[in-house]
């Protein structure tokens, strides 16, 4: 069941989820909440390597942060794949998942905001890195402070036994701040 705005500011009323910082009237929909851009990137450089082993390389190798200055923008080239992030910082409570999509209006000029990790766990905190790719034409113009994704909840059939976070967990994005590179190689089964 996807919650309505109605159920959402319940939530963040009573403290159980948490979106930080928040402009109600203007980010809150009719089920799902709008997030920001924020002004960290991360961009992938040519290796002169033959590929990228996500098991073996450092993310450091193959990508550089970038940070825009107030009133400055990105610009995303047809092609061309970045990270980015929210503005915001999300909690999501035991209770309930989220699931990343795009905003129709950035969609139509052919940007993309997740290519596969759209899905937030219960119990996940940090700010959400976007996958953000130009499928289009001309070159795109991201703002940060912009509108550029929304979260949609879902109410779960019963609050998580073990939550993203819990320390049992190998949950290796818990509390990110900026655009995170793949921590693929953390991942317990391949070390």
């Amino acid at each position: 069941m996807i919650l309505s705005d109605r159920d959402i500011r319940r939530f963040l009323r009573e403290g159980r989820l948490r979106i930080e910082p928040l402009d109600e009237e203007l980010q809150v929909q009719p089920s799902s909440v709008d997030l920001r851009l924020g002004r960290e990137f991360r961009i992938f450089r040519h290796m002169r390597k033959s590929h990228i082993d996500p098991l073996r390389d450092d993310p450091a190798e193959y990508t550089e942060p970038v940070v825009i200055e107030d009133g400055e923008s990105f610009i995303l080239h047809p092609g061309e794949f970045v990270l980015g992030c929210t503005l915001e910082w999300i909690e999501v409570p035991e209770e309930l998942v989220a699931r990343v999509e795009g905003r129709s209006s950035l969609g139509r000029l052919a940007l993309l905001v997740h290519a596969t990790a759209g899905f937030i766990d219960a119990g996940f905190k940090g700010r959400i890195t976007l996958e953000l790719s130009n499928v289009g034409k001309m070159p795109i113009a991201l703002h940060p402070g912009m509108r550029v994704c929304q979260l949609a909840f879902e109410l779960m059939s019963s609050p998580a036994e073990r939550p993203y976070g819990h320390p049992s967990r190998s949950s290796k994005y818990q509390h990110q701040k900026g655009a995170t590179p793949s921590r693929i190689n953390l991942d317990p089964e391949l070390r």
